[in-house]
């Protein structure tokens, strides 16, 4: 028996912190530099819902709203917006709002129809039989309304997941900048949230609405842990995508033209007018700002065998494709530490929009060509 009050006393103090700092998180990311986002907005609402379902799980476990006014066992659905404010930041995130399905509005609609029809079941019901067995009625409401709560919340978790797998054509650009990794992997950790939430339930109709409570302590845990981080992420990412939006905007604005030194070209041997050739469309296409870019995709563009390419490189810049192409990444990415411009801007957005594929390949391959870390350098020659 004390070790049953020691969980749940110790669980009731997680309900409380979780919704205290989700309540700042919340606050944070709304007044952070992207907080007016369309699509950070809607993180931060799906924070706020599971910070509002805590805090109120809290208040009820504690007895503090229950028998002390008319509509004492009044329980928001909150958990019913998480799945709807999810989609919102996904289709705004992924800049296809405009050709999605507005299904929010639908969403608040019904939310708005349970509030009420749960006020309605309270006020109808709340002067009928004693304490427990107006505890055991509402009980089996509410959890009738959580079954539709999580019917919809998949249905909306598959949709959702169904865009992100299959209509990458609608949002090819965002894939430039982020290949939606940390997205993919908040959908392999909500797959084992909505396996919990299915426990949960199943333990609460086979226990028939009572002694069910421990069955949801795993569930809530593992809900806000994945959705703070989902909020981390979200800023983090949102910031960076705009970062390297700006940066290449800057680029494709600015010039830079390469002429053909024709004079020079005629007294130059076949390699080295081919190697002319290749680095000046390598340049001036930017070539090396793609970070998927290889010596086959080089060969195809310039229309030169692959071994052949290869030796042209390495006799003419005296050093492998990799490393070739890597010394312009490297090269673009000093331009960018040392341009006032980015001042601000994080290291992981600098190295990404220089044509690297991971701030951890940057930091090695920009150590490996300067001797130093990008952050060192940009502190030595500000």
């Amino acid at each position: 028996m004390l070790l049953a009050f020691n969980i749940t006393d110790i669980f009731n103090v997680f309900l409380l912190g979780s919704a205290l700092i989700g309540f700042c998180l919340s606050l944070l990311m709304f007044f952070s530099k992207y907080g007016k986002n369309k699509s950070l907005l809607f993180l931060n609402l799906m924070i706020l819902t599971i910070a509002l379902n805590n805090f109120q799980s809290w208040a009820l476990a504690l007895n503090l709203f229950q028998h002390k006014f008319m509509l004492g066992y009044i329980q928001i659905p909150w958990h019913f917006l998480s799945g709807p404010f999810f989609y919102a930041f996904l289709v705004h995130y992924l800049d296809i709002a405009d050709q999605q399905k507005e299904l929010l509005k639908y969403f608040i609609l019904v939310f708005s129809v349970m509030c009420i029809a749960q006020i309605s079941f309270v006020i109808y019901y709340g002067d009928s039989g004693t304490v427990e067995e107006l505890n055991y009625t509402y009980e089996r409401y509410t959890s009738i309304e959580e079954l539709i709560s999580f019917i919809s919340s998949i249905s909306i978790f598959v949709y959702s997941y169904y865009i992100l797998r299959k209509k990458e054509r609608l949002f090819e650009k965002i894939l430039s900048f982020d290949n939606l990794k940390w997205i993919y992997n908040f959908f392999k950790l909500t797959g084992f949230v909505y396996f919990l939430w299915v426990f949960a339930l199943f333990i609460k109709f086979s226990l028939n609405f009572s002694g069910f409570i421990y069955s949801y302590y795993p569930l809530r845990v593992s809900t806000t842990i994945i959705i703070f981080i989902l909020g981390y992420q979200g800023l983090k990412y949102l910031r960076i995508l705009k970062e390297r939006k700006h940066i290449r905007e800057e680029i494709e604005e600015s010039e830079n033209t390469i002429k053909d030194d024709n004079s020079e070209k005629d007294t130059l041997s076949k390699y080295e007018e081919h190697f002319l050739h290749v680095d000046s469309f390598v340049k001036s296409n930017k070539k090396y700002l793609q970070p998927k870019y290889t010596l086959h995709n080089l060969s195809k563009d310039v229309n030169i065998g692959t071994s052949t390419l290869s030796a042209i490189i390495n006799n003419n810049a005296k050093k492998s494709f990799v490393d070739y192409i890597n010394e312009m990444r490297v090269e673009q990415a000093k331009k960018f530490l040392l341009n006032p411009k980015y001042e601000g801007y994080t290291i992981a957005s600098i190295g990404l929009e220089s044509g690297f594929n991971s701030k951890s390949a940057f930091y090695d391959v920009f150590k490996k060509h300067s001797g130093c870390t990008p952050l060192a350098f940009k502190n030595a020659n500000l």
